[in-house]
Parts: C-alpha cells; sequence; structure tokens
C-alpha cells in the first residue's frame, strides 16, 4: 500500500469514528501528518508505512507540541523492518505510541482499547494487582502456592499484586489459573513525561524578529522545527493559543497558511502568517500581517484583535 492510500485510510477511519480532521499537512519537514479531533480529545498523528522512519527528533517535536496544544502525539504505521504490527499491541516509539490501523479502528471504531504493549523483552500487559490479590485469596491459596503454579518466585508475585506488569505468557497462565480476568486496557491517551521548551529544540536567538516581537508583547514563545507554522503563542489571558508562520508571501507560504487555517479549526487556536508585503488580508482561516504592523504591535489584545479582522474577511 502507497504511504498516500495508507493516509487516506486512515483520514477517512478517524473521520467514521466522529473526528474532524485536518488537512494533511504536505509540506516538509513535518512531525505529523493531520490533527484531529472528537470532543476534547485531540490527536496529533504522523501515519508511516514503516514505523522505523520515526525518529528521535520527530519524537521530540510532536511530545512538544502534544504538550502545547494539549493533544496526543501518535503513530499509525504497519510494520518494522522485522514483522507487521500486531493487532491489539501499543507499540512506543521516542515517547510517542504507535497503533497499527486495525488497533486504531478498534479503539476509535469499537472502542475497544489496546490489552498489551511492546517493551524490550517482549509484550506485556498491566496486571490489575487488587483483582490478582483478590481471586487468589478467595481460592484461599497462598503466595507460595500461585508462584509455584506460574513457576515464579514469591516474590515476583508480590510484586504482580503491587502493580508490576506481566508478560503476556505469564498474564495468561494467571487468567487460566484463576479463572479470572486480571489484564487492564492499556491507556493510548496517558500524558507522556513533560518535556521542557528548549529541549532538544532548534536555537533561536534574541534577534528572530517574529520570535522577539511575541514575546515582547506578552506571549510565550513555543518555537518548532518541523510543523507547518513557525511557533505555538500562547499568553496568560486566554486558552486560545496563536500558530504563527513567517516568510516571504510565495506559493508555499500560501501553501502552509491555508493548512495552519485547517489546523487551526481542529486545535480551536487562531492563525497569523507574517508576510513581507501582501494585497490580501488572509488565506482561509490564516490571517496576512506584513511586517511592519507586527513591528508595531504592543499588546497581545491587539494581535488577536488584528488577526480576527484579518481572519473574518474575505479572502
Amino acid at each position: 500500500m502507497s504511504r498516500s492510500a495508507l493516509v487516506g485510510n486512515v483520514t477517512a477511519m478517524l473521520e467514521d469514528a466522529g473526528f474532524l480532521v485536518s488537512e494533511r499537512c504536505a509540506v516538509r519537514p513535518k512531525s505529523f501528518d493531520v490533527a484531529a479531533r472528537r470532543d476534547d480529545s485531540l490527536l496529533l498523528v504522523k501515519i508511516l508505512g514503516n514505523i522505523d522512519a520515526f525518529d528521535g527528533r520527530t519524537g521530540i517535536e510532536m511530545r512538544r507540541l502534544g504538550g502545547f496544544l494539549d493533544a496526543t502525539p501518535m503513530v499509525i504505521g504497519l510494520r518494522t523492518r522485522d514483522e507487521d504490527l500486531k493487532p491489539g499491541v501499543m507499540y512506543l516509539r521516542h515517547g510517542v505510541p504507535v497503533l497499527s490501523p486495525d488497533t486504531a479502528l478498534d479503539l476509535f471504531v469499537e472502542d475497544v482499547p489496546p490489552m498489551i504493549y511492546a517493551a524490550p523483552g517482549g509484550l506485556y500487559v498491566n496486571i490489575d494487582g487488587k483483582v490478582l490479590a483478590d481471586e487468589r485469596e478467595d481460592r484461599d491459596w497462598s503466595l507460595g502456592r500461585l508462584a509455584t503454579e506460574l513457576g515464579v518466585s514469591r516474590r515476583t508475585v508480590s510484586k504482580y499484586e503491587d502493580g508490576m506488569n506481566a508478560s503476556v505468557e505469564v498474564a495468561a497462565r494467571m487468567e487460566d489459573l484463576l479463572d479470572a480476568p486480571l489484564a487492564n486496557p492499556v491507556d493510548v491517551f496517558e500524558s507522556p513525561e513533560a518535556l521542557a521548551d528548549d529541549d532538544e529544540a532548534e536555537s533561536h536567538s534574541a534577534e528572530d524578529s517574529l520570535v522577539a516581537v511575541l514575546t515582547r508583547v506578552g506571549f510565550n514563545v513555543h518555537p518548532t522545527t518541523r510543523a507547518p507554522f513557525t511557533t505555538v503563542s500562547e499568553d496568560d489571558g486566554t486558552a486560545e493559543n496563536v500558530l504563527t508562520g513567517n516568510s516571504a508571501f510565495t506559493p508555499t507560504a500560501e501553501k502552509r497558511a491555508r493548512i495552519m487555517s485547517s489546523l487551526g479549526t481542529v486545535t480551536r487556536t487562531r492563525s497569523v502568517y507574517v508576510v513581507d508585503r501582501s494585497k490580501r488580508d488572509a488565506v482561509e482561516g490564516t490571517a496576512l500581517i506584513e511586517r511592519e504592523e507586527i513591528d508595531a504591535i504592543r499588546d497581545p489584545d491587539d494581535l488577536r484583535d488584528l488577526i480576527q479582522e484579518r481572519a473574518e474577511e474575505p479572502a
């Protein structure tokens, strides 16, 4: 299957599951392919045939963007170099959850989360330690007896009851012995460990005019390196972030502005593209502001008002 067809299939699946899906981020470099929202759940989705192509820098960028936009970064892929991704299993690459299309379909359409996750050494499940202890005690089994039946140490069984996860094989034996379900679903939406704003990000000096202006007027500015936009900017007065771009107004810039508009609709952000000169007020929902205009702005509300005014004008 071509990557274009795979992206189309995944997009259609998300739409069938009730997600509002953005336009594909068909510009390079790109950390994710589409944004998708259903109710308050926002996904940033990278779609790959071979997930080995997902590198560490892209993983860091997706995790940072997930933090700024209150979104879950996710990779949906078909295979690694060694094998196809298994259904019902969550993989992890560079801190980002990875699902096969079948696993994503089960999760988003059928509301059936994966029960297994891959980690170094094999496949594992989350054991509900309280249920395990209750089932063992209901049968009047000691830790030692269950350990003997499983072929593990008494200390290992105690750790399972304290919340340590188990291999798929051991978990299956425990469920067979106790005739009870013991595994908890894998939480695909669990927030990964937070990244500092400057972790592995490319440096932006104070001379970067757009970053400097946005910072001066009161925004917290988070530069990006592999997104269709240059920064995600926020201030303490509103929960609505601003996606910003910055370049001469070329056909590529117009394409980026159009993608930013689509992303803004899905991520519930405003978008603005700073250009040297333009005879237009907006590209769809992305406001166009000339550099001289933004240099004169002194307050974040002034910038928001100008973005809203421009974005509401016919493009």
